[in-house]
């Protein structure tokens, strides 16, 4: 039986292959979310415009002129709407960039239906803030309200994806320990996460990009990160 209520809100499904596509949908639509296709990049955006939806899962290998890094950084243009991007095995420089331009989580095909419906609910359990309501933290200059899941210097909110936001709260309640990649991904992502760890890498530098000086973070080689 699903664990998410009915009427659990909208995805938006970005795929040109309509057996992929309709799989996707069967088992997110059995857990209660409204779940909307689209099969090429500019419906996707018209689509994600209009309908806000809690999350996107955004196929990299769309034919037309707008793959689906292209979707996503026109996506982050006016959205931080949570976003899971699918590639194909061996397109590891696609899910780096789709990371850098700000997709939260990403999954290589071939892949289970159960674990892109796991991965929907874990992000969707932390952007909703399930955990550390009402906390405002302080890493540096940067002031991370885990409420409003705002990161803000000098009073300025500094837009960050909903698993960037995830990462540096996870940094901010553990300053001055030397944390590697591994407990990283089990802290800021979800206990046993299945993945590539350069995946913390790769959102390392979109913190240091976005909150610059203000942010301590500083490399500790052959182990991973720690917060100053």
């Amino acid at each position: 039986m699903p664990d998410i209520e009915a009427d659990a809100g909208t995805i938006v499904v970005v795929e040109d292959d309509p057996s992929i596509a309709d799989l996707e949908c069967h088992y997110l639509r059995r857990e209660g979310f409204r779940v909307l296709i689209a099969d090429e990049g500019a419906k996707a955006i018209e689509l994600v415009e209009r309908e806000r939806p809690r999350l996107v899962v955004l196929d990299v290998g769309l034919s037309g002129n707008l793959d689906g890094l292209r979707v996503c950084a026109k996506l982050r243009g006016f959205t931080s709407v949570p976003i899971i991007m699918v590639t194909a095995r061996g397109e590891e420089v696609d899910r780096v960039l789709g990371l850098e331009m700000g997709a939260d989580d990403y999954l290589t095909k071939p892949f289970s239906p159960r674990e892109l419906v796991a991965r929907v609910k874990a992000i969707l359990r932390r952007s909703d803030g399930a955990s550390g309501q009402g906390q405002t933290l302080q890493a540096g200059s940067v002031e991370v309200d885990t409420s409003r899941r705002e990161a803000r210097i000098s009073g300025r909110t500094v837009e960050l994806t909903s698993q960037e936001f995830d990462l540096l709260t996870y940094l901010t309640r553990h300053p001055g320990v030397a944390l590697s990649r591994r407990q990283i991904l089990d802290g800021a992502w979800e206990p046993g996460w299945f993945g590539d760890e350069r995946t913390v890498d790769v959102h390392v530098r979109q913190l240091r990009k976005k909150l610059g000086d203000a942010l301590p973070l500083d490399t500790v080689w052959g182990v991973g990160y720690r917060l100053g």
